[in-house]
């Protein structure tokens, strides 16, 4: 089967010179978690790769490296290691363990909710990474199942920083609301600060989650669950399951409490509390009153005969106490009723040992080898559909096919799927395979004469190259929008593509006038504006002065900084030596004389007569500078 090369650019690239990037694992709003070899230390490791068109915005390149230095500060069992952490090219990366597994969003998606017990056992794990964090200073501030991973191998490990922030008495922030509406505390609703008690508050709301297998306030709108938050008190989980001990109860209802003081201090302080209840939650429930008779051995009663009001049996049989009032005969029928009761109580119960067995082997080959175990979602993406759909039906999913438009697939390739290649999901369930249409077809903004920032706000869906053009314009003024052109270069028209490649030329502003300044001067102006200087020939001028600037040309068009602009520079006037043409010749000979040097030349000699008669008088007089062009009267006779 022939398939197309993956359309991730990152699968096979080697980051930092270390990093073989293998498959994607998982994808979020802020980065991407790729599986890598660590080619130095040979072990197999995740890589998280900020998204590219984040790496340039500070706020979010400062959170991503503030994730990094939040979890190295930690080293514990229960939270997930951080190993590197750099930048390659434009890319910011963080290096962390790998750990095969699901989060415990997954299974609760799988099995809606947990046992007292199972919520125990994942509660310590989760607390324990959480106190760590605590006496590090660390504030979470983004808990939630989907940050707790739940390894193949056992070990349950809190992870992702991001949110992350050194703790204060109060953490405040101008972005009060970030992580997940969800599982927000009141104080960051109402205002904005946190602390060790918010990240209570969330674990509070995982914990009523796990053992309901719902969250406690929903809404159609975020305001709304951040309403209930902040003015409602949290139930208990009982009240919606009721086979949840009290004891946990009591343990949601601490964590949550919508005043902060009421709340444990911190993880420590609760992880205390879960495992002092713990041996009381994990103890079998018995009935609270019993009704069984009260049994004595043989050789614990007083010796003597016995009497009307005890009844001693034999070695080797039960012992009860039974009132004298009975008969013999009806003492007898009352213990072979009692024992025919038992016995049949023992076969339900044996049968139910039996049929629960029975289950429990059922439930494990179901989920362990059978159509629902979990298996990896292969990553079908730039397959085409048919090869993609027998790539997921071998792998035992049912497949259904859907349509969505895609900026970088090409049209009729596999775009993805959901659940996502490399995301687990139970073999049988139904993945749905999408087809890509290609890129939305979306209106140009316009964008002409705006100020750069602007502009780019309003190109918000296209790919803007962050190096525009700049190009000298006496239209637009500095700093404004001449063009937008397109990756061929030219300008684009009134529809473009999704996520299209665009440039904007912005205006420097008009070329320097530099016309009739002294050379030197307009040197240094067109130096100014990153502009080269070349020269023409010079030329004569009556108007413009020696060594001044007659012209300046731009050598291209458009003209953008570093181009070149062409100076023609003034000889001055144009001036001759008038010669000395009264030396015995002829008024003829005069006057080719000097109208090879192009004067104009006027006498008082009649034209019949220059041939033959010698000039004796010339002005201007000889030696004399004048200009091309100039009269010069040569007479005879003065």
């Amino acid at each position: 089967m022939t398939t197309a090369p993956p359309a991730d650019p990152m699968i096979g690239r080697l980051v930092d010179g270390r990093y073989q990037v293998r498959s994607r694992i998982a994808r979020g709003g802020m980065a991407t978690v790729y599986l890598a070899t660590d080619l130095r230390l040979e072990r197999r490791v995740a890589i998280k790769i900020m998204h590219g068109h984040l790496a340039d915005d500070n706020t979010f390149k400062t959170r991503f490296v503030q994730e990094a230095r939040s979890a190295a500060r930690l080293a514990h069992p229960n939270v997930v290691n951080v190993f590197d952490q750099g930048q390659d090219s434009d890319m910011a990366y963080l290096v962390m363990e790998y750990l095969p597994g699901i989060t415990l969003r997954e299974l609760l998606k799988d099995y809606t909710k947990l046992t007292p017990e199972q919520t125990v056992d994942i509660m310590d794990a989760v607390l324990a990474g959480l106190a760590a964090a605590h006496q590090a200073g660390i504030v979470h501030r983004d808990l939630k199942p989907e940050n707790v991973l739940l390894a193949d191998d056992g070990r349950i490990k809190l992870g992702d920083f991001g949110l992350a922030r050194a703790a204060s008495a109060n953490t405040a922030t101008g972005q009060a609301l970030l992580g997940t509406i969800a599982y927000l505390s009141p104080e960051l609703v109402t205002r904005g600060v946190a602390d060790a008690r918010s990240d209570i508050y969330a674990v509070g709301i995982m914990l009523y989650e796990m053992l309901t297998g719902e969250q406690p306030y929903v809404g159609e709108a975020p305001m709304q669950i951040a309403y209930q938050h902040a003015n409602d008190t949290v139930p208990t989980p009982s009240s919606k399951n009721p086979a949840v001990p009290a004891e946990l109860d009591e343990l949601v209802l601490w964590a949550t409490a919508r005043d902060p003081e009421e709340r444990p201090r911190d993880a420590r302080e609760m992880l205390e509390r879960l495992r002092e209840v713990e041996p009381s939650i994990r103890m079998p429930r018995r009935p609270a009153h019993s009704t069984q008779a009260t049994t004595i051995m043989a050789d614990a009663l007083p010796a003597g005969p016995a009497t009307a009001e005890t009844m001693v049996l034999g070695a080797g049989a039960p012992i009860a106490v039974a009132v004298a009032e009975a008969s013999d005969d009806e003492d007898v029928d009352a213990l072979a009723t009692s024992a025919e009761r038992r016995r049949r109580r023992g076969y339900w119960i044996f049968a139910l040992v039996l049929l629960l067995t029975g289950l429990a082997a059922g439930t494990g080959w179901y989920f362990g080898a059978g159509p629902g175990a979990l298996a990896t979602v292969p990553d079908v993406s730039t397959l085409l559909p048919d090869n993609a759909r027998k790539v997921l039906e071998d792998e035992g999913f049912r497949v259904a096919s859907a349509e969505r438009n895609d900026p970088v697939v090409p049209q009729g390739q596999v775009s993805g799927t959901d659940p996502e290649g490399g995301a687990q999901a139970r073999r049988g369930s139904t993945v749905t395979m999408f087809v890509s249409l290609g890129p939305r077809i979306l209106a140009m903004p316009d964008v002409i004469g705006l100020p750069e920032a602007e502009a780019r706000d309003a190109l918000g869906e296209f790919r803007v190259a962050e190096q525009n053009l700049q190009q000298f314009s006496a239209e637009f003024a500095a700093g404004a929008v001449i063009a937008v052109l397109g990756a061929d270069g030219n300008p684009v028209g009134g529809e473009v593509a999704e996520l299209a490649d665009l440039t904007l030329v912005i205006s420097v502003g008009p070329l320097p006038d530099v016309t009739g300044l002294p050379v030197g001067e307009a040197e240094a102006a067109l130096a100014g504006a990153n502009l080269a200087v070349g020269y023409a020939d010079p030329e004569f001028s009556d108007e413009v002065p020696v060594d001044h600037v007659i012209s300046a040309a731009p050598a291209n068009d458009p003209m953008r900084p570093g181009d070149t602009v062409v100076l023609t520079v003034s000889k001055g006037p144009d001036l001759v030596e008038v010669p000395n043409v009264i030396t015995g010749q002829t008024v003829a000979q005069a006057r080719e004389q000097l109208e090879a040097l192009d004067f104009i030349v006027t006498s008082n000699v009649p034209g019949f007569l220059e041939g033959a008669v010698v000039a004796s008088v010339q002005s201007p007089a000889a030696g004399e500078l004048e200009k091309r062009g100039s009269e010069i009267t040569v007479n005879f006779g003065g």
